[in-house]
């Protein structure tokens, strides 16, 4: 392939893709934002911090130059975390190109505006073309050749497809989908609930108490997804269902490994030092919590996630309340 593409942000995910599509033949620049770190990278030929043992082949141009890592490519790669999206955009926005594809990997919602990564971008580069690749893909599964399938939206047909063939590969299997919204919002939720299904794994709970908080939440998912214009069936699919079945059951989901250490009694400051990682779905617990209060949509055991983490509600206390809450039917929205 002669195309070339921008990675932003070296962390594993970024790592990762950067891995895959450099085995594919494409030209990677890979923009790691400490020097130090990039230099290390590039002498080492590893991302030792995120993805140890897996050699970065020598396509992956490792570099601290955001302006180089965007200048003539035919994709932009954005992975960073969510929370770092703005500032990111702030920096580049006066260099995309028309015809730029932006393509985001992040999984979250910004804090302060409740805004999904699509609307950041819309707000600083109006009319890109966007687009989001989400689903059940650890990136220390992705690095290795572990067959894989995700999805990418965009409301451009014509950009899905072309980011479909750019990043599949035999082991990298790519669906397309126009429900941005339904895309990114399951990529985003879904950590909220594997948090609380790493709570309930380090409260001792069993598989019964997981199926139920996992079947529950993403009915909570699709219930916000509709009233926000989602296309439901979307929540069935590759970033819903499958995301939250990946992110909720392995020990490779930060979400999942610093919920379990919160249900073992740990504050959440001292459950992400642990993960040393960014997780995600911590600050998508406040932004998924103040959705549903503005859109008036039910969402108890987003609430119950929300009171542990910035409440310091007992844990046990609120799976108590969770399950004495109002009797219900099953399939009531």
């Amino acid at each position: 392939m002669s195309e070339s593409i921008g990675v932003l942000g070296g962390g594993s995910w970024g790592t990762a893709l950067s891995i895959l599509l450099a085995k594919k033949g494409v030209e990677v620049d890979l923009w790691v934002r400490n020097e130090e770190k990039a230099s290390q990278m590039s002498e080492a030929r590893e991302n030792i911090q995120y993805l140890p043992g897996v050699i970065l082949p020598n396509n992956i141009n490792i570099t601290s130059s955001i302006d180089k890592t965007i200048k003539n490519k035919d994709i932009l790669l954005l992975a960073v975390p969510t929370q770092a999206v703005r500032n990111t955009i702030e920096k580049i926005k006066d260099d995309i190109k028309p015809g730029q594809i932006i393509v985001n990997v992040a999984k979250g919602i910004e804090v302060d505006t409740l805004y999904r990564i699509s609307e950041i971008v819309e707000e600083l580069i109006p009319n890109s073309k966007y687009a989001v690749l989400s689903g059940p893909s650890h990136a220390e599964e992705v690095a290795k050749d572990i067959p894989t399938a995700i999805v990418v939206a965009s409301k451009y047909e014509d950009v899905g497809l072309y980011v479909q063939e750019f990043f599949m590969t035999p082991k990298f299997r790519v669906y397309t989908n126009e429900d941005v919204i339904g895309v990114e919002l399951g990529g985003a939720l879904k950590n909220v609930i594997a948090l609380g299904a790493g709570i309930s794994d380090g409260l001792g709970y069993g598989d019964n108490t997981k199926a139920a908080l996992m079947n529950r939440g993403i009915i909570e998912i699709a219930r916000l997804g509709e009233k926000m214009g989602a296309n439901s069936m979307t929540f069935a699919g590759l970033s819903g269902i499958g995301d939250l079945i990946v992110t909720c059951t392995s020990m490779h989901s930060r979400n999942r490994r610093a919920g379990i250490k919160i249900g073992e009694g740990h504050s959440m400051e001292e459950a992400s030092s642990i993960v040393g990682m960014v997780v995600e779905g911590i600050k998508t617990s406040k932004s998924a919590y103040n959705l549903a209060k503005k859109l008036d949509v039910e969402m108890p055991i987003v609430n119950a996630i929300y009171g542990v983490l910035y409440k310091g509600k007992d844990v046990k206390n609120s799976v108590i309340n969770l399950m004495l809450r109002d009797k219900t039917h099953e399939v009531e929205m």
